[in-house]
């Protein structure tokens, strides 16, 4: 994708993966991990909602469909935890929160970056499990406020905010697999960059070889 939309080069997919063969190259993401998953359910603490996507993470546009999630990092210098907002429709990290502790805070500084990146005209449906922090009074307002719906997974099933777990499998395959940071203000860095990345520079077959951040921009002024 990155040969054709930068060089211009016309090459098949099969090709190139000819080519790795007979090289002796071999694409080293995407294998199965002993990676562990963050659990915030800590039972009904708050307010739950009914799973109106239903597994149905298809969307035509961004800010559509979006999903939201906690995942965990162990490291050197103990965990690190990201909370990203994940457009079903763009493939982009339009929001998120990397932090050395899971709480509320964390959340309060991912809605704030959600409803700056959100415009005025949308009013998605929000994927969440139901962790304590999707149940609590002030998540629900903040997402209500924003004229988004919160749509919630059943307990017990994590396929049903399966979009967003496949980001965090990418995540940890492309930027964490191999690496270890010493201290959290370097990780959060690093991380910050390779969203950053994900988000402008790294194209996506389901995108037709644009970005995220391209893709967007092309749904938007189409739509205009």
């Amino acid at each position: 994708m990155e040969l054709r939309a930068v060089d211009g080069a016309r090459i098949a997919d099969k090709t190139v993966l000819k080519m790795m063969r007979e090289m002796g190259l071999r694409c080293g993401i995407r294998r199965e991990t002993d990676y562990h998953r963050y659990n915030s359910y800590r039972g009904v603490v708050g307010e739950v909602f009914e799973n109106v996507l239903g597994r149905d993470f298809e969307a035509d546009g961004p800010w559509q469909k979006m999903g939201t999630d906690v995942t965990e990092f162990r490291l050197s210098f103990g965990k690190a935890y990201l909370a990203p907002v994940y457009d079903f429709g763009s493939k982009e990290i339009v929001a998120h929160s990397i932090s050395e502790h899971p709480d509320l805070e964390q959340q309060r500084e991912m809605l704030s970056m959600l409803a700056e990146a959100k415009p005025a005209w949308a009013s998605p449906v929000m994927q969440t499990d139901m962790g304590w922090q999707y149940q609590h009074a002030e998540f629900v307002a903040a997402l209500e406020g924003m004229g988004i719906v919160q749509s919630m997974s059943r307990k017990g099933n994590c396929i049903d905010n399966g979009a967003t777990e496949q980001v965090f499998g990418h995540i940890k395959d492309e930027f964490l697999r191999g690496r270890d940071w010493d201290t959290f203000e370097g990780f959060k860095a690093d991380l910050e960059a390779y969203i950053h990345h994900w988000n402008h520079v790294r194209r996506q077959v389901r995108l037709k070889g644009l970005t995220p951040v391209e893709f967007r921009e092309q749904a938007l002024r189409d739509a205009a």
